[in-house]
């Protein structure tokens, strides 16, 4: 039973099978110390030591990183909700919702796309006139305020009709897209008004932003549109607020006559010198987990998370703390929707914040590309705790990169931030210590050491292919023991690997392509990571926001649909790709030829573990051969891509090793 003698509104489970996991997670570490003391015992007296010592180093780091990630195996737990046992219990007493969207550009995150987001939690089955949905636009644009203005017009009919049919998904898109006319004669009808009223939207949406302006009859229909007559740019704009529904107004009701959620458009002042903090600062001027959930809970990663208001204003939890929904309901603010709109523009412009804590103790952290992370971070440091909820049918979908490049860019931001954490004070070990488990410091340092993965990956891939063309030996022979603790280790963390994929509802092809990924992210984007953090420390580079495009061309989609790697364009990150590709195959077939012609390579039986290793490389970048080599589509690497990997590739491999 809960509190005050109610049944519980939630049921926390451990994992089963942990002492199993306990034992191989042990066996491992075990390898791992073996491995450490092999590098340590058989240093090679002659020849090339400094090879030797970066392996050292590389597998040093590697089962460092592997403690770390027990951090998030070791203990989870699983929750499950009874949302039936929550409105029943509290009736009319459910606390007021604030949802936040947030969109930057509408030319890569299109107003199409990101209306059905804010169409799908404004169908949300919670009391209307609880919830408040605001869109932060930090792009300041007309084109994105005009699509909302005609997503508020179809919620009118968008949200009754996820009431009376029990819709889902609750985006329209997506739900005109994969659920077919119904039988019904009555839903029917409905259902096709519906799809009508949705598409016509959609197609003046699409239109207006393909002129790529507004018209002067749309921008008649509405004040707000006046607000752009003083808008320079994107960067260089006064805070512009519009309350499109005001959930108060007892006239803002749908078809049916029901109360309807509060809608609001912001674009935060921008002047070129103001620093703006990007998705941040937004956030405040409007002001996957379950290993670390067992140690007081998953960081905040951005998107799908709930806030108590207080946890984010910067107050410290205590025991006695009890929200008060009431309350929280009768403090909303007092006067008509004009009246707010001028008071909220002053929240949201640039010098509102000078002087204050927001950014830094209070609201979402300043001056990292991942302000959600050491948000989180700093949150549970003041005593709050999170859980992690992942029901049966997801509760957030989203949309993923459809282009190898725009993975890259998005994980080298991500990398980038997170190592700047790590370098500094906010690094959960030191801002942690004291405050949260050491195992919840832990579980924040897997992300915040992604990119320092980036080297010693590079020299796994790099120095035992070299070494291999050139018959020298870093791995124990096949016949020695110290073969088994090389092979164990690989085989148990692979194979462990692909069984909790499966577990977790992976394919066999997935999981291969996820390791595939896991190569790249690491040799490129992790790599360039390092280097501008690098360059930032001294000062010879300045932080930028770079947004990942969540618009597709067909031919594009076409080849993803097919699981074809969509390559294209020209970057550094796939110089270096395409460079280690060729690099493993030209070492490969190097040493097999060698071997072939009776050359000189040594003790073969040293060397097994580097051609296994070897093998699998060339294996895993079969699809850069085929975009270098093979595909003649315009999702193929670019022909100066191949010229310039090749030659990298040769003259490393013409340059000897000793």
């Amino acid at each position: 039973m809960g509190r005050e003698g109610y049944a519980p509104l939630f049921e926390t489970k451990e994992a089963k099978g942990r002492i199993a996991y306990k034992i191989y997670a042990i066996s491992v570490f075990m390898g791992i110390c073996m491995i450490w003391m092999y590098r340590a015992t058989h240093v090679p007296e002659k020849g090339l030591r400094w090879a030797w010592f970066c392996m050292f180093g590389a597998e040093i780091w590697f089962g460092i990183y592997w403690i770390f990630t027990q951090s998030a195996r070791w203990r989870p737990v699983y929750r499950s909700t009874f949302k039936e046992r929550l409105s029943h219990r509290y009736e009319d007493e459910l606390p007021g919702v604030d949802i936040f969207v947030c969109t930057a550009d509408p030319t890569i995150e299109p107003p199409t796309l990101v209306i059905n987001t804010v169409l799908s939690v404004m169908a949300y089955d919670y009391p209307q006139e609880k919830l408040s949905i605001y869109l932060s636009d930090d792009g300041g644009s007309d084109l994105t305020f005009y699509a909302l203005l005609e997503a508020s017009r179809f919620s009118k009919h968008w949200i009754p009709f996820c009431k009376k049919f029990k819709v889902e998904p609750r985006s329209p898109a997506v739900y005109f897209a994969t659920t077919s006319e119904p039988h019904d004669t009555q839903h029917t009808n409905e259902w096709l008004s519906t799809k009508k009223l949705y598409e016509e939207m959609a197609n003046r949406i699409d239109t207006t932003v393909k002129l790529g302006r507004i018209s002067g009859e749309i921008r008649a229909e509405h004040k707000g549109f006046t607000e752009w007559q003083s808008v320079v740019n994107s960067r260089n704009h006064q805070a512009i607020i519009q309350i499109l529904i005001d959930g108060r107004d007892p006239n803002a009701v749908d078809a049916e006559g029901s109360a309807l959620p509060t809608l609001v458009y912001m674009a935060r002042e921008k002047r070129p010198q103001h620093p703006h903090n990007f998705k941040a600062g937004a956030l405040n001027a409007l002001m996957e987990f379950h290993g670390m959930d067992g140690y007081g809970g998953p960081m905040y990663v951005g998107t799908g998370c709930f806030f108590r208001r207080e946890s984010l204003c910067g107050k410290k939890y205590s025991e006695e703390y009890k929200e008060e929904w009431k309350k929280g309901m009768e403090g909303r603010a007092k006067g008509n929707a004009m009246e707010l709109e001028d008071r909220a523009k002053g929240l949201a412009s640039c010098t509102c914040e000078e002087n204050t804590q927001w950014g830094k103790e209070m609201g979402l952290k300043y001056g990292t590309p991942v302000e959600d992370v050491t948000t989180g971070l700093a949150i549970q440091c003041r005593g709050w705790k999170s859980i992690y909820l992942n029901p049966t049918r997801k509760a957030f979908l989203g949309i993923a990169p459809t282009t190898l490049l725009q993975s890259l860019v998005q994980h080298k931001r991500w990398g980038e931030g997170h190592l700047q954490l790590f370098l500094t004070k906010h690094c959960s070990f030191i801002q942690g210590h004291g405050k949260i488990k050491l195992q919840l410091q832990m579980g924040n340092a897997i992300l915040n050491a992604w990119a320092v993965n980036a080297f010693p990956t590079l020299c796994y891939v790099v120095v035992p292919s070299l070494s291999l063309l050139n018959g020298i030996s870093l791995f124990p022979k096949i016949s020695s023991p110290w073969f088994i603790t090389f092979a164990y280790v690989t085989v148990a963390k692979h194979t462990y690997s692909l069984v909790e994929g499966l577990w977790l509802g992976d394919t066999v092809q997935s999981w291969w392509n996820q390791q595939r990924i896991w190569l790249y992210r690491r040799t490129s984007a992790y790599f360039f990571a390092n280097i501008d953090v690098a360059l930032k420390l001294s000062g010879l580079a300045k932080s930028a926001f770079a947004i990942t495009a969540k618009e597709t061309d067909d031919e594009v989609a076409k080849r993803y649909e097919l699981e074809i790697m969509e390559f294209g364009s020209n970057s550094p990150m796939f110089t270096i790709l395409a460079t280690l590709a060729m690099l493993n195959l030209f070492c490969l077939f190097g040493a097999i030829k060698r071997l072939a012609m009776g050359d000189e390579m040594g003790d073969v039986e040293a060397l097994v573990l580097q051609f296994v290793l070897c093998g699998v490389l060339v294996i895993i970048n079969w699809p850069i051969y085929q975009g270098l080599l093979m595909r003649k589509d315009m999702g193929r690497l670019p022909t100066t891509v191949a010229f310039t990997s090749i030659g990298l590739a040769v003259l490393a491999c013409l340059n000897p090793m000793h």
